[in-house]
């Protein structure tokens, strides 16, 4: 189609393309920065998921350039994220989990971030585990695109990043979230739960 991504492209001509951020229902991010790819004529590695496509463009997505890169951000988001998948209630159906198994990272060559994690169980029908998080943004995306409300946000930058309630982190029961689930349905890994 002439308004599609390459992801889109790539989706629809049966290519798989790793990534995390992306969504059919949602505005591109380019947050996971996974699904880079090569394009002849274009510099660097651009995010499949932000790039148009264009007549006659020439698109590698399986190159060994692009899927070290791949294994590097993998590998990074790994190292700020809990390794107990066998115990996650996400397990076997986490995104994830789908991505490390198809670029076959199996030893992440970074240290292990040091962070509190939060859990947030003060909804009555979903929980929070800031732990699981991998800043993909998709459920603020969806609670503020599809449901006009935007009671999560991403606060702070680079290391300190995290998902809050908008405005104070509070739990979610005190903030302005109105229960309906979608960032549930978002949600890639175990980081937001039906209870």
């Amino acid at each position: 189609k002439e308004d599609a991504s390459v992801l889109e492209a790539a989706r629809g001509a049966g290519i798989y393309i790793p990534n995390l951020c992306a969504d059919p229902d949602l505005e591109p991010y380019g947050a996971c920065r996974l699904c880079l790819v090569e394009i002849e004529g274009v510099e660097g590695l651009p995010t499949s998921c932000t790039m148009p496509v264009a007549e006659g463009m020439v698109v590698r997505t399986d190159t060994a350039r692009v899927n070290e890169i791949r294994r590097q951000v993998l590998e990074l988001l790994l190292s700020d994220h809990p390794s107990d998948c066998l115990l996650c209630a996400k397990n076997q159906r986490c995104e994830l989990q789908k991505v490390v198994a198809y670029l076959g990272v199996n030893q992440p060559r970074y240290k292990k971030l040091e962070r509190e994690p939060l859990v947030d169980g003060s909804n009555p029908f979903f929980s929070r585990d800031s732990e699981k998080c991998i800043l993909c943004g998709k459920c603020v995306r969806v609670c503020k695109e599809i449901q006009g409300l935007g009671a999560l946000e991403i606060a702070h930058d680079g290391r300190f990043s995290k998902v809050t309630t908008a405005g104070e982190d509070l739990p979610m029961v005190e903030s302005k979230c109105e229960s309906c689930g979608q960032c549930v349905a978002k949600c890639p890994t175990g980081a937001l739960l039906p209870k």
